[in-house]
């Protein structure tokens, strides 16, 4: 594998970086932002969750859009889109403008999501294609890993001695970093080429030759051309797609594998974990700080199980690496759910007479009153204080009020990012990448993304809700039963794609 080709395939894949980045920061920015234009729960959830629900108009249209257009040039729009994004999101002054303005990045992410790994397939050949495809997944999670780390030193240097952060702006500057990678991603994708499986499609054979020469070599270039020749003449004149298509009988199995693998994707929770991962570890009455600091650990598993999955993917194979990753899921999952089921939660007089926010002495009536329910105990100090009041002190309260097996806690965390991060972060791509045939594979890919993020906005916009109505462990419980489902689900029906061209798996699959 050249070094053009990895080159080529890591700028293209940097979208995912700065939806990893988009997706890590806004976990700290609700902190802050959220108490500054008193959201409630739905709010939260909406500001949260608006870039996903921009994404799925994206993903569904940007793949067929490309077709006409070409990826690259759309590539280029995208990261236009997330550079205005940065900058309108730090700007905001109410909370409309917030989130139109993080719809604006979901556009931009949306379609990078799509367009970067049907690119990279059609760069690849059979034998390193997998582990391509998977440098998208590694920019999320280094994008996650800057976006924490960038969050724990925005709050960590956010302090009173401190003239220039504060609570009001801390959150802008959080939002307003994004510009920089925003910026680097639109000049670095001038200098990768065009799809070559796109130039054909458009009759221009010579830029097609020329392209897969430069980087593949001379002889394996010639073979990426045979390959492409044999399997794009006989639709060369067949009429344009309609979604309707996607019904037909030779794509019903394909389409139904990839339906199922781009919901459990996102129903698991994984979106809702690493976009209220500080709300999450606050939970735990590890304090804010902590909560800032688990946030970086939380990434850095992501970012090494993401090279255990470039590892093994066109090793172990699709499969395995899906089928393993969703088991551990599933019990990551369980494990926090029954964390959070044994926890207590309790303040002492001693604890809310060193509380420094307002109103602190309306917390007395509930000194030494134990719960069992963290729905029950939030409820009663929330009304106590005001939903402001709490919302910005709430990591300090819980951390002077819960017992809790932490480590338990961060253990299944931990243990659920690291399982997703090796199968359904990474593997899904690949397996959209490879499943649909060449005619199909643009359209298809953005209905299953369409799907994919529609489940996403849904987890993200309800999450904050299911935390304050159901508690935390009833919230972890579903998302565990649901892998649990997945699991047995995709025993029966995953394919393995490993190690065979595109071509001969439209032969082998859409029959």
């Amino acid at each position: 594998m050249n070094r053009k080709l990895v080159f080529i395939a890591f700028v293209v894949s940097l979208g995912g970086f700065l939806f990893g980045f988009d997706a890590g920061i806004i976990s700290g920015v609700m902190s802050f932002a959220g108490p500054e234009f008193d959201l409630n729960e739905i709010q939260s959830g909406w500001v949260v969750s608006s870039p996903s629900f921009a994404a799925m108009f994206a993903m569904l249209f940007s793949g067929r859009l490309s077709d006409f257009l070409g990826r690259k040039k759309l590539l280029i729009f995208v990261a236009f889109l997330y550079a205005i994004s940065a900058v309108l999101s730090a700007l905001a002054s109410t909370y409309e403008i917030l989130y139109i303005a993080r719809m604006i990045g979901g556009l931009a992410f949306g379609a990078a999501l799509v367009l970067a790994p049907m690119y990279i397939a059609e760069i690849s050949s059979a034998e390193n294609r997998g582990k391509l495809v998977s440098l998208q997944q590694l920019n999320i999670v280094f994008g996650f890993f800057a976006a924490f780390l960038s969050n724990y030193f925005f709050n960590k240097y956010n302090t009173p001695e401190n003239n220039f952060l504060n609570d009001n702006n801390v959150w802008r500057w959080m939002l307003g970093v994004e510009l920089i990678p925003a910026i680097l991603y639109f000049v670095f994708l001038f200098f990768v080429p065009k799809s070559p499986r796109w130039l054909y499609l458009k009759g221009r054979y010579e830029a097609t030759r020329d392209v897969l020469v430069q980087i593949h070599g001379s002889a394996k270039g010639e073979l990426e051309i045979v390959s492409i020749e044999e399997h794009i003449n006989a639709d060369k004149n067949k009429e344009p797609l309609k979604i309707k298509e996607l019904l037909k009988r030779s794509l019903r199995f394909i389409l139904i594998v990839g339906l199922i693998v781009g919901v459990l994707q996102q129903i698991t929770g994984i979106n809702a974990v690493y976009f209220y991962a500080t709300s999450i570890f606050k939970q735990t009455g590890i304090g804010t700080d902590a909560a800032f600091s688990s946030g970086v650990l939380l990434s850095t598993i992501s970012v090494v199980f993401t090279f255990v999955a470039i590892y093994l993917i066109d090793r172990m194979g699709r499969r395995p690496l899906l089928l393993i990753g969703t088991a551990g899921i599933a019990i990551s999952l369980l494990l926090c759910a029954y964390g959070f089921n044994q926890a207590k939660y309790q303040l002492s007089k001693e604890s809310i007479n060193t509380f420094q926010f307002s109103n602190a002495e309306k917390l007395l009536p509930f000194a030494e009153k134990e719960y069992n329910s963290d729905v029950e105990f939030k409820n009663e100090i929330k009304t106590a204080l005001g939903n402001k009041i709490y919302s910005k002190n709430d990591g300090a309260i819980l951390e002077a009020a819960t017992t809790i097996n932490a480590s338990l806690i961060l253990v299944g965390i931990l243990g659920f990012i690291a399982c997703f991060a090796f199968s359904l972060g990474p593997v899904m791509w690949v397996l959209l990448s490879e499943l649909y045939p060449l005619k199909y594979r643009g359209l298809a890919i953005g209905v299953i993304a369409f799907v994919n993020s529609l489940i996403s906005s849904l987890v993200q916009l309800i999450f904050p809700w299911e935390l304050s109505n159901l508690g935390n462990a009833l919230t972890f419980f579903i998302f565990g039963v649901i892998a649990l489902i997945g699991f047995f689900v995709l025993l029966k029906i995953l394919p393995e794609t490993k190690g065979k061209s595109l071509e001969e798996l439209e032969n082998e699959l859409a029959v």
